[in-house]
């Protein structure tokens, strides 16, 4: 289905349709106003598993969390009350969404950098955001918008953990617009990764430096070494830093 079809097949009559079919199954509680509610609900279900699977704008949905997101529905489905007054597809999607994040940690075998950690962080929680204040299932654009990262970019760093690191292509990681006194999104996975190329002694300290903003004496005590000694790590940690830069 075409992306510009598929992000709006969630308000509207198909929107309604879902909730009176929600509604019918409460009331029946039949075998056949379950299918039509699962029926109905799989444009929530694929929309989620597409946003989290695609490798590219036109990239294709992965099964396993397809097959997550089903069981998704389902729960939501057996746990809805509508006496809270919240709309099925918005609690569906909070349902959905938890079960194709769960699967997706699951199966994570490759290691993840803190900064993409960080980053994937912030997608996720600027997704449970933007559906909770909505109402409706955040497209791709409105999450890169929300985190300031090119919607390539959220892409990749999404697969992150499931594909081998040198898999991705870093450089699509980049910001939307620049924000004044901050580094772009590029330069500071760039220095992230510079960090990450010192001993673990030397990114401590750089570290403790200048992400904490403590003195050379405050970080001698810290790490039980003479000040000289902090001050060396410094000065070679950073030489070290800027050649991976340059």
């Amino acid at each position: 289905m075409p992306e510009h079809v598929q992000q709006n097949t969630f308000s509207g009559c198909k929107n309604m349709e879902l909730e009176k079919l929600v509604q019918l199954y409460l009331d029946q509680h039949c075998e056949q106003s379950l299918q039509a509610v699962m029926e109905a609900g799989a444009a929530l279900v694929h929309h989620f598993a597409r946003l989290f699977s695609r490798k590219d704008r036109k990239g294709a949905e992965r099964e396993d969390l397809a097959q997550a997101g089903f069981e998704g529905l389902m729960k939501a489905l057996k746990r809805f009350d509508p006496q809270r007054g919240v709309r099925f597809s918005t609690y569906a999607s909070h349902c959905i969404m938890g079960e194709i994040r769960r699967e997706i940690w699951r199966e994570k075998t490759f290691d993840r950098p803190g900064w993409i950690v960080d980053l994937q962080g912030k997608i996720l929680q600027e997704t449970e955001r933007i559906l909770k204040e909505s109402g409706h299932p955040p497209t791709l654009q409105e999450i890169a918008q929300a985190v300031n990262v090119e919607e390539t970019g959220v892409v990749q760093a999404m697969q992150a953990g499931s594909v081998p690191l040198d898999e991705l292509d870093i450089s699509r990681i980049r910001s939307i617009r620049y924000e004044s006194f901050q580094l772009p999104i590029e330069d500071k996975i760039l220095v992230r990764q510079a960090l990450s190329r010192l001993s673990e002694l030397q990114q401590k300290a750089i570290y403790m430096l200048f992400y904490q903003d403590m003195t050379q004496q405050q970080v001698a005590e810290k790490l039980g070494l003479s000040q000289r000694k902090v001050s060396r790590l410094k000065y070679l940690g950073l030489e070290q830093m800027n050649k991976y830069l340059s």
